[in-house]
């Protein structure tokens, strides 16, 4: 191929043929580029485990995010790192290990060189107080007793019968989705194999296991048109399809 070069003096175009590289050249930088490339492409097994035999890489420092509830300082126990290990190691162990904190819904760790450890970490939210060995303890929406301090936290939640799953499933959706709605539970309970019961205040709402919350939303519009009307509801049953059941003091 001809390369265009301008003279810088003359201002006039010329063209040259470059003279053609020796074969034994051209397989010389062949075999670099190969080289290069294999290494490249083969660090993640000699990178990192040559990495941490340096002591600029050992853990100095551990971030925890996402803690309100936990302590700090015992997920940091549950790490087990130290200042003589490196940040180089493998971080899902690490990960598995906080996650056995039974606050700790999830965890991730993240290196942050050249000597910090950063623990992102998901927390079970409390969602009711079941019965637990004759005292009320908090519990997520999957059932999981949460070890939180009652003096240090002071949680308003409703009072669930047991620690029944279907029942905190529903606590639970309504309290990510339509927590108006579920400020106002202070008990429920389960009531045979087909029927979930919602104390509002004064007011009761009878529903299937599988009640939805959009379902549920369908108590603001029937207390909306008593009121309407100067009436209000003692019980609502909401476990037929597509009409709600009043029943007046």
């Amino acid at each position: 191929m001809a390369t265009g070069v301008i003279d810088s003096e003359s201002g006039t175009a010329t063209s040259r043929v470059p003279r053609e590289r020796p074969r034994w050249a051209r397989w010389l930088r062949g075999g670099a580029v190969l080289v290069v490339v294999s290494a490249i492409l083969a660090s993640p097994w000699w990178g990192p485990q040559g990495l941490a035999t340096l002591d600029y890489f050992h853990a100095r420092r551990i971030v925890i995010e996402g803690v309100r509830y936990s302590r700090a300082s015992e997920l940091v126990a549950l790490l087990r790192v130290d200042t003589l290990q490196s940040v180089w190691q493998p971080m899902e162990p690490l990960a598995e290990r906080v996650s056995s904190h039974p606050m700790v819904a999830s965890a991730t760790v993240e290196r942050r060189l050249p000597g910090e450890l950063l623990v992102r970490v998901v927390e079970r939210e409390p969602t009711a107080l079941v019965p637990d060995g004759g005292r009320l303890v908090p519990a997520d929406g999957a059932g999981h007793r949460l070890p939180i301090d009652p003096v240090k936290f002071a949680l308003d939640l409703p009072i669930a019968a047991s620690a029944d799953s279907t029942l905190l499933s529903v606590l639970d959706a309504l309290r990510r989705s339509a927590p108006g709605l579920s400020a106002r539970i202070t008990q429920a309970s389960r009531v045979g194999a087909d029927e979930l019961h919602f104390q509002l205040g004064a007011l009761l709402v009878r529903t299937g296991p599988d009640v939805t919350v959009a379902r549920f939303k369908d108590i603001l519009r029937v207390e909306a048109d008593l009121a309407r009307n100067g009436m209000h509801a003692v019980e609502l049953d909401l476990r037929f399809r597509d009409q709600v059941i009043a029943r007046q003091p």
